[in-house]
């Protein structure tokens, strides 16, 4: 069962409204790396765990992503606060109401107008949260790397959102939220590396001939040697059609019936090489004998050939010396 405190996992101070910067705290909200698809990826994956340690691991850092989603939630709707009252009550003018919630690079009107200064389940651009990004797949030793992952891009979320704004307690706020990423990296990072062997993922071993194979796939100035495509983990090889040593062409079973049809729609369906058809677009250029202008070349637009010996019929004469 769920169980909730009303005092917020952190203290929350915002010096003063700010719609605008409201708006970017959407993004930890309802974003693809906001604290809601944090939750809910390490929720479904602690649903599905079988080890009891993953399983405790995975459901604090799931409810404790709840509380992020609490703090930053607050933020946002602590920074619309006043811009709420206004917009609700109607106090100001029609064109200043309309140039705080739109000038001035801020960007708040949908957040403003449509959810009234509350959180909305948006990332900053106005998208809404999608159930697409919980990107869990069911093995550990792949969820706990794409949790790494998800870690690792929010902390530079909010490392962005720290740098725009000078607000110390929005600041000190998100610095917190920030170091949690960090935290719940190295125990994902501590989860997945007591799991041996944990790569690759999966059960099935790859094909060895092709394992630890680099192919230099573009070529060209900017062809670099590194950990990456060295020995004595890597084989490196240029780029080469059927690497299996087979023909590189696709090939399919495919029964007589079926083969008869497949063949027959092709021939109904296969283009003439030596034609040259009349296409719509030349029928357009020619609106009676003399064209739409009254001159022969808008005729001879209708024929490629007959366009092409216009053209060397009408150059442009030479242009003569500039003054």
């Amino acid at each position: 069962m769920f169980s909730h405190n009303k005092r917020l996992q952190y203290t929350v101070r915002v010096a003063e409204c700010n719609p605008g910067l409201a708006n970017l705290m959407l993004e930890q909200f309802g974003g693809p790396q906001g604290e809601l698809a944090a939750a809910c990826r390490y929720f479904s994956q602690y649903l599905a765990e079988d080890d009891p340690g993953r399983k405790d691991m995975l459901i604090d850092i799931a409810t404790e992503e709840l509380s992020h989603l609490e703090v930053i939630g607050t933020i946002v709707a602590m920074l619309n606060k006043g811009a709420k009252g206004r917009i609700s009550e109607g106090t100001n003018s029609d064109a200043e109401l309309y140039r705080e919630i739109s000038g001035g690079g801020n960007d708040s009107h949908m957040t403003q107008v449509l959810y009234g200064g509350g959180p909305a389940f948006t990332n900053s651009g106005g998208v809404p949260w999608s159930a697409a990004y919980i990107d869990t797949i069911g093995d550990p030793s792949a969820d706990l790397r794409s949790n790494i992952a998800a870690e690792a891009r929010a902390k530079i979320v909010y490392e962005r959102l720290i740098n725009c704004t000078n607000d110390p307690g929005v600041k000190e706020a998100l610095g917190f939220l920030m170091t949690r990423e960090i935290a719940h990296q190295q125990s994902f990072e501590k989860a997945l590396y007591s799991i041996q062997p944990n790569f690759p993922v999966g059960k099935l071993p790859g094909m060895p001939e092709f394992t630890n194979v680099y192919f230099n796939m573009s070529t060209g100035d900017g062809d670099l040697r590194g950990p990456w495509n060295n020995e004595p983990t890597f084989e490196y090889r240029e780029a080469e059609p059927a690497v299996d040593g087979g023909d590189g062409l696709a090939a399919v079973e495919i029964d007589a019936e079926d083969l008869e049809l497949v063949n027959r729609a092709a021939m109904r369906l296969q283009s003439d090489p030596k034609s040259d058809p009349v296409t719509g677009a030349m029928l357009g250029m020619d609106n009676g004998t003399q064209g739409p202008s009254g001159n022969a070349r808008s005729a001879a637009a209708s024929s490629p050939k007959a366009a092409k010996m216009d053209a060397k019929t009408h150059k442009s004469p030479p242009r003569g010396p500039r003054s």
